[in-house]
């Protein structure tokens, strides 16, 4: 990796980047967005939601400006929730766009697909028809070089967000029903194919490092767009190859014959300019006609990009009838206006949802109180992992970077800082009422993919020692059982998949052998030390099989899994931290 390598970012704070580009969003286009809920990533357009109309809500990680928020305006999406840089929003972010639109005919997202976004969408819409509001979701699946024909479903969302966010945005300004909205974007994505060319890296606010290595005079075909690994990587060749090998896989996979008519969308990453992406178009365009194809409508330059990235993604939707009407419809948002004529705003009414409580009270007088673990000492173990965790976030990230998109680090920190704020002062309060305050702090601060996961984690182990006070040697066990549990259940993952739960499952297995061999809770911790770093060390050995990484194949082996590492990382604090 290039360690001595620090990029330029015009930034005050790298910790403020994202609340101080939402105010200047406001601040920029004040006659079109505001923000609306208490956690203030919920971007709502001023003149959309109203009562009647389906809310249409766009979400995903900052760094690819314009997507997300500036899509959010009169005639496409009603709100944006937005997350941290390359990370998913959090449910919670998300709920406060959905509470900020909804209009009584339910609401629909629509979102890159991606595992955090995902499973943080998910767990909104989730909580949305826990409040009585119907939701649907749509992920879109445009990129060809992440997943061959036939397995479409597996397919990353790139710049096709573009096209699927209008058809959506249209359909619902058009008074559709919310099966009829999610019918015409699920329409636009089955009709949707993107490929696009990285000719650099980019990098992190929080850490100026490139994310991964790409050569001076090298290219990589097929690159999503947090640097995920793509078909083929390349000596830099023309503009008109380039534009030929993205045409080639788009069309492969498309059926595209005479008479038919696409719209055209050349994107840049970032760092490639207009006068580069119209040659791009003009090779594009003499494809098309050489096929008998006509274009109805193009957009050339930055729509969905990768922070300073240098490259640019071609994306072609497939037109018919409704589609073209659709996109032809009117809009006015920071980063598309399609001209026309728009009715008068219909009325607004504020709803106010509540979910349902589950908190009930703890009799502490029935609870276990053997054990030297403590909730004060418990509480000091949690902050030691905070941070152990900051100390190596670089290095977790650069993990990440090799088979990645380079954040794990970043967002570890982010959400374990939050969890150092949530647990600062000393309380009267269980184990388990920790684990509680532990999950919410980090599922609010983080969503990505480890938000849901740790957060199901926190909220199982704690349920897994919910019958104590204090903590002995098999209720620690317990507890390291229960954030595997909850990350297995939550995420699916399996040993072997080279992920985090290659860490954790043998670290209870040692755990739950040394406890059985009477081993007190200093020795199972050890243990358990012992057996995540071993099954750390071993996924450096296999294939990655989930999650962006597993895109890279053979390419993957011989790179330690950057979840995985912070597992281990975390049992090592707990540890130090005890025996102290």
């Amino acid at each position: 990796m290039t360690d001595d390598i620090r990029t330029k970012k015009l930034m005050n704070a790298p910790e403020d980047i994202i609340p101080e580009a939402i105010e200047g969003m406001l601040s920029a286009h004040p006659d079109l967005l505001t923000v609306e809920g208490a956690t203030r990533r919920a971007i709502v357009a001023k003149d959309g939601p109203r009562d009647g109309k389906v809310g249409i809500i766009i979400g995903g990680g900052s760094g690819h400006e314009p997507a997300f928020a500036g899509y959010v305006g009169r005639g496409l999406a009603d709100a944006a929730a937005v997350g941290n840089v390359f990370a998913s929003p959090s449910p919670e972010h998300i709920m406060d766009a959905a509470r900020a639109v909804e209009g009584g005919a339910g609401v629909m997202f629509l979102y890159g697909n991606y595992t955090g976004d995902v499973m943080n969408f998910d767990m909104a819409a989730e909580e949305c028809e826990g409040m009585g509001i119907p939701a649907r979701s749509v992920q879109v699946t445009d990129d060809v070089a992440s997943a061959p024909k036939g397995r479409e479903k597996e397919r990353r969302g790139i710049a096709g967000d573009f096209f699927v966010f209008k058809i959506a945005g249209a359909a619902a300004e058009a008074g559709r029903d919310l099966e009829a909205c999610y019918a015409a974007a699920q329409h636009a994505n089955d009709n949707c194919r993107s490929m696009g060319v990285a000719l650099s890296a980019c990098s992190l606010p929080q850490t100026g490092k490139l994310n991964f290595d790409l050569g001076p005079r090298e290219m990589e075909i097929g690159m999503g767009i947090h640097g995920e690994p793509g078909m083929r990587r390349g000596h830099l060749e023309s503009a008109d190859a380039v534009s030929d090998e993205l045409m080639q896989a788009i069309l492969t996979d498309m059926e595209l014959g005479k008479g038919d008519e696409v719209a055209v969308l050349v994107n840049g990453l970032g760092a490639t300019g207009p006068l580069e992406l119209y040659i791009l178009h003009r090779r594009i365009a003499q494809l098309l006609g050489e096929r008998d194809v006509k274009i109805h409508h193009s957009w050339v330059g930055e729509y969905c990009t990768s922070l300073e990235m240098a490259g640019a993604s071609v994306t072609l939707l497939k037109l018919d009838d409704d589609l073209k009407t659709l996109l032809d419809m009117p809009c006015r948002t920071p980063a598309l206006t399609v001209a026309g004529s728009l009715e008068p705003v219909g009325k607004r009414t504020r709803r106010t949802h509540a979910a349902a409580s589950s908190t009930r009270g703890i009799e502490r007088s029935d609870l276990a109180i053997d054990g030297p673990v403590t909730p004060e000492r418990f509480r000091q173990m949690m902050l030691a992992i905070a941070d152990a965790i900051h100390a190596n976030r670089d290095w977790l990230s650069e993990l990440d970077g090799v088979i990645g998109d380079g954040d794990h680090g970043v967002t570890m920190d982010i959400g374990w800082t939050a969890v150092r704020k949530e647990l600062k002062d000393p309380t009267d309060e269980t184990v388990s009422e920790t684990c509680a305050r532990m999950a919410k702090a980090f599922l609010d601060a983080v969503g990505a993919s480890s938000g849901p996961l740790y957060a199901t984690a926190f909220r199982k182990a704690g349920e897994a020692v919910s019958d104590r006070l204090n903590l002995d040697a098999g209720a620690m066990v317990a507890w390291i059982e229960g954030i595997c549990a909850g990350i297995q259940s939550r995420g699916g993952a399996q040993v072997g998949d080279k992920t985090m739960i290659d860490a954790w499952v043998p670290a209870v297995a040692k755990a739950r052998e040394t406890l059985q061999s009477g081993g007190d809770v200093i020795a199972c911790l050890e243990a358990a030390c012992a057996g995540a770093k071993n099954g750390r060390d071993y996924t450096a050995e296999i294939e990655s099989r989930r999650g962006r990484s597993a895109k890279l194949g053979e390419r993957s082996v011989g790179h330690m899994d950057p979840g995985a590492a912070s597992a281990h990382v975390m049992l090592v604090a707990m540890t130090e931290a005890l025996r102290e």
